[in-house]
């Protein structure tokens, strides 16, 4: 039987070596020690980028894991009511990976911070840390005395793993705030793959990485806050817009919805002047605001301007004032037609059969030009020369007001008759452009961050037209970005087939892209973005869902596109 040989004692070493050696081993803890301060470092800079919250918890756990070399990994959020939510769990040794970036849902229950009686719930170590901010390391959860492990040991049970060391951690932010908890479980020795009790100096650099990690989901909550602030004020300008005026709220909330669909098909086109181009997530949020913002000024606009109906409406429709006047008309024609027979010195029959068809004649001449007027009094596209000229005519019956003669139909009344499209005066549909000119004075006064610096010229720019003809800048072509283009037509569209405007119905698919394509052949919108509209079908996609389903034909894309 050979002899061991003997290990030199301490004492046998020369002062030398052992300096050699101590000096050794601190290099070798510093190097640890230096690499571990990097990670920290690279992963304190990539959760400050990182936008995605999924993502951004993956990345605090994964962390936490090459850090201590733990086999499992539990992350909480703190909901509003108290609980601990799971987000995410996972356990290499069992393949188990529910919540995250998995798709899996997590079928627990969140933990309660407090009981049904109130009392603070400190049996749960989760809890307790939540409850406390205090980081818990057990090193064997069988031996542990002071929290409940039971739901623990049934899970072991029913598995076959063995839970031994735990250590938890809150996430406290810079506002001394507790929004979530990590626990990892099983620390194991990266050389032998054995279960061991978590490290003091792991406990720490876990620390500092959930300190790190809570002040930038904290951020990332706090952006996405600020912006569902900002949506919800948008949208809340769109509903304000909506309750003053019905014809205008459905085109506010629908136009964002049509220059989001074109905008996508225009960055899916591989073809045309568009063929490159493409937007960045922050870009098309951008859009999506100028969407919404594109009629903000309409707030300023006189509801009565807005909601003209018929050509006669003010504050009520002035053809009740009218018809009160043909009233009297047909009184004068009764009372004269009397007087009439009355002044026979005859009793003729004959006689007075004529002056009754005379009287009757009269009457139905009266009714008839009642019923023209009530007829003119609703725009329309287009408005004859002839019937023009017969509102003049009948303003100048012979009438009498308190004894007074005078015109049957004022001059602004034959201005209001007259107008030859829709129901606005010149100087009330000026107020109504004059809405995109009120827009882009609110929107500039925004203090916007730099990623909606182009809301004001996106939002502002959907009336006007490639040829420098339209408001309130005369931009042309070369003047406009390709989203103040794709806001233009997805405007016009939606005017067009809208069924809740005060004086028309909704154009049927057929007439309004019939108009559209008049439009750009006058280049008043962008040919190429029309194409990308009508091959790729965003008009029906859009109808199919916004439009009334009577509207909905056949559109000649050929025609169009030829």
């Amino acid at each position: 039987m050979s002899k061991k040989k003997s290990q030199p004692s301490i004492a046998s070493l020369d002062s030398d070596a052992i300096l050699e050696n101590v000096s050794a081993s601190v290099k070798d803890y510093v190097f640890l020690l230096e690499e571990q301060i990097e990670h920290l470092s690279d992963i304190g800079l990539a959760l400050s980028k990182e936008k995605d919250m999924p993502v951004l918890l993956e990345m605090i756990l994964e962390e936490s894991k090459r850090i201590t070399n733990c086999d499992g990994r539990t992350l909480y959020m703190m909901t509003d009511d108290q609980r601990l939510k799971f987000e995410i769990v996972r356990t290499d040794s069992l393949n188990f990976h529910m919540g995250g970036s998995s798709g899996q849902d997590i079928p627990f229950y969140p933990i309660k911070l407090y009981l049904d009686d109130g009392e603070p719930n400190h049996s749960m170590i989760a809890a307790h840390v939540g409850l406390t901010g205090d980081a818990v390391n057990i090193p064997d959860a069988y031996k542990a005395e002071g929290f409940d492990f039971t739901g623990t040991k049934a899970f072991d049970e029913k598995t076959g793993y063995r839970s031994i060391s735990f250590l938890t951690v809150p996430l406290t932010n810079h506002l001394d705030e507790i929004i979530g908890v990590i626990q990892l479980l099983n620390a194991q020795d990266p050389n032998t793959g054995e279960v061991i009790p978590f490290s003091e100096e792991a406990q720490k650099l876990v620390e500092s990485l959930c300190s790190q990690a809570a002040v930038a989901i904290t951020n990332k909550q706090l952006i996405e806050q600020l912006e569902e602030l900002f949506e919800a004020f948008i949208k809340l300008i769109a509903t304000a817009i909506d309750k003053k005026s019905p014809y205008t709220g459905g085109h506010c909330t629908r136009v964002p919805v049509l220059t989001m669909m074109l905008a996508d098909a225009v960055e899916n086109a591989k073809y045309g002047p568009y063929k490159n181009f493409n937007m960045t997530e922050e870009e098309r949020y951008e859009l999506y605001i100028a969407g919404w913002l594109h009629d903000c000024g309409k707030v300023a606009t006189p509801t009565h301007v807005v909601d003209k109906g018929t050509k006669l409406e003010t504050i009520f429709d002035r053809i009740d004032t009218i018809n009160t006047r043909f009233e009297v008309l047909k009184r004068d024609a009764k009372i004269e037609y009397l007087q009439q027979l009355l002044d026979l010195k005859s009793s003729s029959n004959g006689e007075a059969k004529a002056l009754e068809r005379r009287y009757q004649a009269k009457l139905r001449e009266i009714r008839k030009n009642q019923k023209f007027i009530e007829a003119c009094n609703v725009g329309g596209e287009y408005m004859a020369k002839a019937l023009q000229e017969k509102v003049i005519e009948i303003s100048k019956y012979p009438y009498r007001q308190n004894g007074k003669k005078r015109s049957f139909l004022t001059h602004e009344e034959v201005r209001n008759l007259n107008i030859p499209k829709g129901t606005l005066l010149p100087e009330e549909r000026q107020i109504i452009n004059d809405h995109i000119v009120i827009t882009i004075d609110m929107l500039n006064q925004l203090p916007y961050p730099k990623h909606l610096k182009n809301v004001p010229e996106f939002a502002g720019g959907h009336h006007e037209k490639l040829d420098g003809t339209g408001y309130p800048q005369g931009l042309t072509h070369d003047e406009m970005s390709p989203q103040a283009k794709i806001m233009a037509i997805a405007d016009v569209y939606e005017a067009l087939t809208a069924a809740d405007r005060p004086y028309k119905d909704g154009k049927k698919l057929s007439l309004a892209m019939r108009i559209m394509g008049f439009m750009r052949d006058d280049y008043h919108i962008d040919p190429d973005l029309f194409e990308i509209f009508v091959k790729e079908e965003v008009y029906r996609k859009y109808a199919e869902e916004h439009v009334k389903s009577t509207q909905i034909d056949d559109v000649l894309q050929d025609s169009l596109l030829g």
